[in-house]
């Protein structure tokens, strides 16, 4: 079972973090440059659907990590930060973080840039800038998290 704990945390995280780097590198720079229909347009489309993957995808990342580690007995130790799990420890903390970024900040402000949830046009801006820099500040810190994730021997020796 371990296997495919660690297969579907592998491949929820490649959705989650390849969603993050496509609003940050690509969409953002895209929607500055376009005309406001075609603004509007993704927004009503494309917006949304992405954002659906995104939010999903983070919360299937951070559960199946959660479950490979209760399986292998080291999600407390992972957690403390404890001896030889704390480097993966730090990977989950920082996913942790960026989970609660997710739901809790970007989210939230991404439903009132919408037009899901109401909003003046003063709030949505300041909704939108929110939620950019929380996704920004999560796209930093993938960066480390990768880093202990790939160095922790996270699931080594499953396959």
């Amino acid at each position: 079972m371990e296997s495919l704990y660690a297969w579907g945390h592998f491949l929820a995280g490649i959705t989650w973090i390849g969603i993050l780097y496509y609003f940050n590198f690509i969409q953002v720079p895209f929607l500055k440059a376009v005309k406001p229909e075609t603004k509007a347009e993704a927004f009503q489309h494309l917006v949304p659907n992405a954002l659906w993957w995104f939010r999903w995808s983070a919360l299937v990342t951070w559960i199946f990590g959660a479950v490979l580690l209760m399986s292998q007995h080291r999600f407390g130790s992972a957690f403390m930060m404890q001896g030889q799990d704390a480097v993966i420890g730090m990977g989950a903390w920082l996913g942790t973080i960026m989970l609660l970024n997710v739901w809790g900040v970007i989210w939230p402000n991404q439903k009132k840039v919408l037009g899901m949830k109401e909003a003046t046009a003063d709030e949505k801006a300041k909704a939108g800038r929110t939620a950019l820099l929380a996704s920004r500040t999560n796209t930093m810190l993938s960066i480390p998290m990768l880093f202990f994730m790939g160095n922790s021997g996270h699931a080594s020796g499953l396959f």
